[in-house]
Formats: structure tokens, sequence, C-alpha cells
């Protein structure tokens, strides 16, 4: 049995505030973190580590301490060393927005330096309206888990506003789903303001933090509010310091970047895969999947979930091989098993993703005018006619119900230096993102792993310079005199068949 159950959804504004605490109670001190049994959904490490997990109230708008509360739901992984050894708590945090923290903290934890664990408590938790931290909900998310999905590629006036209207009706639901009143307060501000409550919740001077894609947004966040609270901070596989729209357009030029360095790959091995002796070759059996499947979808799988299958797999490279399995599959049986993920799309972890990640991204900053989305859709499509636009997930917040004046304030020249991972040619989180973000973060260092093209480096890619070099910085608080270049491993190998 789990000791840490599932909290309902928010409906809606008002049903809100029976899953919201109505604390009459201002948090005046820093409010108390019992720590006890987990729930199912978070694994257990091999003895002697263990796990446990928590809940903290801490107030749905911190400009209110008095108003509603939420709960937080937190894990907690002590550090495995003497106490000599123990340097504090490390907030860890996997991206999204949207992605669940919870169990984060043991299966990052795993992956870390052993001087890391030895020397850190790991914390994870779920971000507000993330997994068992008042999770939201939008429903339908204007036909998004439809089965099969509208083509997310809109070609022609017809199209693009059938586009722009899936994009209002998503935002319409989730202002129905989450509650329109609640919206301005599932933000990436306000959760930083909840990592400082959980840092004072455990009686801790200073917040380490390791935060991975949009964790390192999340962190940059953190230091913009509580800078003179920063202890270590590692922000691995960046967000750049721009509105969340402009993101997902870098984004989606980069993922043509990538598909082209994929499909020379592929070309490069034809007797392996089988679909063509150059790039050229490949792309058109690419073209004849994705339009077979846009033609005639095969049960339920048709160019959305073709697209999500080709984002996912991009973003790493041990992903590779199958998707080009998955396309000579097709290509030959016209079966989808192999590109069709394990998870469904529908599940409600999920749905609750996606919800999340679409309200923090518009509650962040000014979302796009709908001639904006119309005018870069054409632009990529002049690029590539064939783009994945999977990543335009703020393009719903043009419709959407709270309208920010501000984006979310990041970094600050107060932030103690922090060390800033890339790879190379990551397509997620592009490297210009970081070198960016840096310009906010006077006196951090860059990493880069140059030669890699995955998305997720720092104890990840099992790169022994990069690996070392943070966890120098994390325990020994060495910062590198300079810009740090780790050679990377290439492109992938080619398994066997």
């Amino acid at each position: 049995m789990s000791a840490l159950p599932r909290p309902t959804a928010l409906l809606c504004a008002l049903a809100a505030a029976a899953a919201l605490l109505p604390t009459a109670t201002p948090a005046r001190a820093a409010a108390s973190l019992t720590f006890g049994a987990c729930p199912d959904s978070v694994p257990r490490p091999p003895a002697p580590d263990r796990v446990e997990c928590g809940r903290l109230t801490v107030p749905l708008d911190r400009r209110h301490p008095s108003g509603p509360h939420i709960e937080i739901a937190v894990s907690r992984v002590p550090a495995s060393g003497t106490p000599a050894e123990r340097r504090g708590i490390l907030l860890v945090n996997p991206g999204g927005p949207g992605g669940s923290g919870l169990p984060y903290a043991v299966t990052k934890r795993a992956k870390l330096p052993a001087s890391v664990r030895r020397s850190y408590d790991v914390i994870g938790f779920d971000p507000r309206g993330v997994g068992a931290s008042a999770p939201v909900d939008c429903g339908a998310m204007g036909g998004l888990f439809a089965a099969p999905g509208a083509d997310p590629v809109p070609v022609g006036p017809r199209a693009e506003r059938t586009y722009l209207t899936s994009q209002r009706h998503m935002a319409d639901d989730c202002a129905t789903g989450a509650g329109a009143r609640l919206l301005p307060y599932l933000s990436t501000e306000q959760t930083a303001y909840d990592m400082d409550a959980i840092r004072a919740a455990l009686g801790e001077p200073r917040t380490n933090f390791l935060g991975v894609s949009y964790g390192s947004y999340l962190g940059a966040a953190y230091a913009a509010r509580f800078a003179h609270r920063v202890g270590r901070m590692v922000l691995d596989s960046v967000v750049g310091p721009w509105d969340w729209y402009d993101f997902d357009v870098v984004q989606s030029r980069a993922l043509l970047r990538a598909r082209d360095t994929f499909l020379g790959w592929t070309a490069a091995h034809p007797d392996r895969f089988g679909l063509g002796g150059d790039p050229a070759a490949v792309r058109r059996s690419y073209l004849r999947v994705r339009r077979g499947l846009a033609a005639r979808p095969v049960d339920g799988f048709g160019p959305a979930e073709f697209d999500r299958a080709v984002y996912r797999a991009l973003g790493r490279t041990e992903r590779w091989s199958g998707l080009a399995d998955g396309l000579r599959a097709h290509l030959t049986n016209g079966a989808v098993d192999d590109l069709r993920p394990a998870s469904a799309f529908d599940s409600p972890e999920s749905r609750n993703y996606e919800a999340a990640n679409r309200i923090v991204k518009c509650a962040d900053g000014p979302g796009p005018a709908p001639r904006e989305i119309v005018a870069d859709i054409r632009r990529i499509r002049r690029q590539d006619p064939q783009p994945v636009l999977t990543g335009l997930e703020a393009t719903t917040c043009a419709y959407w119900q709270h309208r920010p004046d501000r984006r979310t304030p990041l970094g600050g020249p107060a932030t103690p230096p922090v060390l800033l991972v890339a790879s190379a040619h990551d397509p997620v989180t592009p490297i210009r993102g970081a070198r960016e973000l840096r310009e906010l973060l006077p006196g951090s260092r860059l990493i880069t792993l140059e030669n890699d093209y995955s998305h997720g480096v720092f104890a990840s890619r099992g790169n022994g310079c990069v690996d070392g070099a943070v966890a120098a910085y994390l325990v020994d608080g060495r910062v590198p005199e300079a810009d740090v270049r780790c050679s990377g491993p290439g492109l992938p190998p080619v398994p066997a068949s």
C-alpha cells in the first residue's frame, strides 16, 4: 500500500478549493516535512540505501501566504557517506515542464558518481501541477489525445486555420480542466518558491541543485529569486533564456539538423537498415512511411503519432537504430509496432505531463500572436517541407486565458558560479541556449561534450571528463578555470540486427 496517495486532479478553480488545503495560518516559520513510506511509483534503491517520502504544504500564491495552499510531494535518499563527507542537500529535477521528480531522486542518484552519492541527500519532488503535487488535467486538450491525431504539420491556409483552432480549443480545455483562476500560479517562478520552501523545511542554509533540460530553466529561475541561497548548481542540457514559444521554434530547426544527421548515419549502413545507400534515398523511405501513415493510419497510428516517435528518437542516439528498424518494418510489412512507444500517449501520466507542460509554459511569459505562429510554420516548411513540429507546445499560449505581462526572470549577477553542461549537437536543447544563459550567470562555466548528438549529459552519457569535472564541483566546490571541452562518442555504433 502507498503511504502517499495520488491527489485528485484540479478540475476547475472552484472545485480546486477542495483539493487545495484551505490553511488559515500563514507560513510564518518553515513548514514541517515529515518523511515516511513512498508510493509504489517510486523505486527502491538497493540496500543499504533507502528512499523516504513526505508532503510539504505551500501557499498557492506566494504573495498571499494566508490563502489557499497545496501540497508538494517530496522524496529523499540520504547521503551514503560519513557525516564529515556530507555537503547538504541536492535537489534534482528531470525536465519537462511536466516531468515527475519524485522517483528521480532514486533513478538519477543511481547514475551519479559515488563521491556525489556519498556527499548529498538527493531530494526529488513533483513540481506543482505534476504527479502527486496537485496534478492538473486539461481533458481532451483540443484533440491532442485522439488516435490517430490530426496531422501536426499544417499545409495551406485551410489547414493552418484548423491548426490554430485546435490550439484555441486546447487553451479552453486547460482553462476548464485546471481552472482559469489557477493558471497564473502553476508557473516556474512559483515552483522556485516551492524549492526554497523545501530547503527551509529541511533546515538547510543552501540549495544545491541539479536540473536537466527544463530543470535548467527552473534552476535559473531559482537563482534569480534566491541568489543568496544558491549553493552548487549544475544546469544540464540548457534551455535558453527565451520565451517558451521562441525556444520551441529554435528546437524545431535543430530537429531538422538532427534528422539530417540520422538520415546520413542510416545511409552509411545500407546492409543493416535497408532504407537506401545515400541520405536522399533514406529520406525518400522516411517520407514514404510518413505519407503512407497520413493517408492510411494503422491501428490509430498516423502522422501525429509518427512525428512523436521521431521526436523522441532524435533526442538520444541509442534510439536511432530502433527508429530505422521501425521504418524498414513498416515498409516491409506495414507494421507500426517498432515505431509505437511502449507507454500509451493517453495514459494518466502522459495526460498530466502534457497538461502541466502547456500550463507552465503559458504561465511563464507572454505567448505568440496567431499570425506569428503561421509565419514561423511557413518559414520552417520553406527550410524543409516535412518538419517535425511536435515540440511546438507553446503555440496554445496564443489563446491562453491568463496573459502574463512579463517573462520569468532568469539568473542574475549575484548568483555564485554555476556549471552549465551541454552536448554539442543536442537537438532538444540546442547548445546556443547554454551560451546565452551563461551571459546571465557571470563567473559560470560551460562544459561541452563535443561530437555528441544526445540530450542529457552529466551522469547520463558515461563520459568521464564531464562526470569528473561536475563531481569535483559538487563535492569540492572546484570551479574550472575556463570552459571545458570533453571528447564525445561521435555517431552511435550500429547494433546487430
